[in-house]
Formats: C-alpha cells, structure tokens, sequence
C-alpha cells in the first residue's frame, strides 16, 4: 500500500470523484455546443447527471437522461455509437494521461426520488413516523 493512502475501500477515491466531475462537465459542455458530428445526437437535448470512475480512471460510467425523459434507448444507442469521438474529445479537452472507456446508462435518480416521495406518503408509514 502505498504511504498516504487512507482509502477504506468504503467508496470513490477524492481521485475518481474529482476525474468524474471533470469528465461529467466535459461532456456536458461538448452534448451542449453540438461538438459532435451526429445530426440524431445533436437534435437531442441530454443531461449527463453523474460520471462514476473505476479506481484505475480507465472505464467512465456515464448516466445521462434525455429531456423529458423520453427516447432514452435511442440517446445511449446515440451516445454509444458516437463514443469514440466522445472519448478522444473528452481525453484532448480534459488532459487525462489516457482517456477512459465510456460507458452509458440511463439516469434513474428522479424516478428514484419519486418512488422515495410516494413511499413516504403512505398512510402506514406516516402513521409509523408521527409515532416518533
């Protein structure tokens, strides 16, 4: 192990999360100007809401969710086909000594969310929390 690294294994490195954030902004950046030559890509309106790094930078999983919510299929198939342009983009622009594989997920955090919401406005689960 090398000296200084206090990692627990309990979750990303300062490292992963700063390189994800990094690459989260670049690529929102390059889906927002239209840097991509992909007429169906360019038409659409995404929203790249997390990027999570493995511990070695080389694979950057990417979740995206179009406007709306609508047509995500047709966006990862999109962003699929356009990863190499993506990636060579994001490793000139971003200044990573090697570039990370994409990879492209849909985003569910909001439906998430909701469920969350709909769950806690249950009668029995309020029932459950007033009792506290």
């Amino acid at each position: 192990m090398a000296k200084g690294n206090y990692s627990h294994g309990g979750g990303p490195s300062t490292r992963q999360l700063r390189v994800g954030e990094l690459i989260r902004r670049t690529m929102s950046e390059v889906l927002m100007r239209g840097d991509i030559h992909d007429t169906d890509l360019n038409r659409m309106s995404i929203t790249v809401g997390e990027v999570r790094t493995s511990p070695d930078l080389r694979v950057a999983t990417c979740f995206v969710l179009p406007l709306g919510g609508k047509n995500g299929d047709e966006a990862i198939k999109a962003l699929a086909r356009n990863q190499w342009e993506l990636r060579r983009i994001i490793g000139r622009k971003c200044g990573l000594k090697h570039a990370p594989e994409l990879r492209f997920l849909l985003d569910d955090t909001f439906d998430r969310m909701d469920e969350t919401r709909r769950l806690l406005d249950r009668e029995d689960v309020r029932r459950d929390l007033d009792k506290e």
